[in-house]
Formats: structure tokens, sequence, C-alpha cells
């Protein structure tokens, strides 16, 4: 998947899917919405919140914060995620179906970024909740690929130099050594520094 119109397609998509997930867990499920994630320190609320600040801030009013922040992105990150999360559930889930988000890109990012942004945040939701994806096949091998061919798990602190990985449900897979195989979603996880729960992986760790 490279073509910039695809891409687009499949981050649209995987928004709307993880929002047609969270729209279930209204009512006797909103105890969902306070799961702990695989960001450390956040529950589902707060990352649905994290992920959709562009549909509720203005570059400018980003900008007031991030300066507020001292231009430190994880102080920033962490408080806009702390107080949004606060927020009532079909206000996050409204910024997940936002045709801001849909079209939004990270600094620099592009729409591969987009990509990365929505499916891995996505896992971090999926994961602990113990539902499938939410993002199509083809963009969370898009995601592997970035994450390994393309360096990005670098970004997260995580080496594979002389590590095999292996996807036991779609047909990828990358490099030579030790083997570390599971479900493509939670390779790209861990990929991301993740610490997923026991047994969703064979092999050492990386």
């Amino acid at each position: 998947m490279t073509d910039d119109t695809a891409l687009r397609s499949a981050v649209t998509a995987a928004y709307l899917s993880l929002a047609d997930l969270l729209d279930g867990a209204g009512g006797a499920g909103k105890e969902q919405w306070d799961t702990p994630s695989l960001c450390e320190g956040w529950r589902v609320r707060e990352v649905v919140a994290h992920m959709t600040m562009a549909a509720r801030y203005t570059e400018d009013e980003f900008m007031a914060e991030l300066r507020a922040c001292d231009y430190d992105f994880t102080r920033l990150s962490d408080a806009v995620a702390a107080r949004d999360a606060a927020l009532p559930e079909d206000v996050l889930v409204a910024g997940l179906r936002s045709q801001v988000m849909h079209h939004w890109t990270p600094p620099g990012g592009g729409v591969r970024g987009a990509l990365n942004h929505v499916v891995i945040h996505g896992l971090d939701i999926t994961v602990p909740l113990g539902a499938d994806p939410t993002a199509a096949e083809p963009a969370v091998t898009a995601v592997l690929n970035d994450l390994t061919y393309g360096g990005g798990h670098a970004h997260f602190g995580v080496a594979i130099e002389g590590r095999a990985l292996r996807a036991t449900d779609l047909d990828w897979s990358y490099g030579s050594g030790p083997a570390l195989s599971g479900g493509a979603g939670d390779l790209a996880s861990a990929l991301c520094g993740r610490t997923l729960p026991a047994g969703r992986l064979a092999g050492d760790p990386l």
C-alpha cells in the first residue's frame, strides 16, 4: 500500500471502525472506556482523547498549548489526554468520525504517519479490550513495513537486528535469526515498545 489515495482510505476506515467498536462500549459496557490501554498510564479514554486532538484544536490553539508546556510534546500529550478524557464518550467518538481526523497528517509524517497514528493507537485500545484490530490487514501490513524496513522501530527504542519476525495471521515476515511470531497487530505493538499480555507472542521478546 503506497498510493496516497489508498492510504487515505485506509486511515478513514480505521478511524470509523474504531468509532463503531467504541459506540458499542456505552451503557452497560461503559467500563471499557476505563480499561487500561497499552499506553502506560492511559486508559482507553485517554488514548482516544489523544489521537483525536486535531478534531478539537485549531493549529493556533495547539501551538498555544505547546507553548504553555515549554514546547515539550510529551508533556502536552499527557496534559491534553488527561483533561479531554473527561469529555463525554459520544464527543470522543465523534472525534474519531470527524472529517478533520480523516484528513489530518502529523507534522512531517504525511499520510503514512497518519496511518501509523490511527493503527498503532487503535491497537493500544483493541488489545486490552480483547477485540480484533480495527484496521484492515493491508493497513497493518503497511505499518509493519514502516516499523521494520522503514526503521520506525528505532523511534520507540526497539532493536530488531539479528531477529526474525513472523506474522501468524497474514503473509508477512521480516529478517532472519531467532524468531518472534504472533498476530500482525501484536507484532506492531511490540515494535512500538508496548508490553503485551502474556502468551500473545511466541519467542524471545525484542
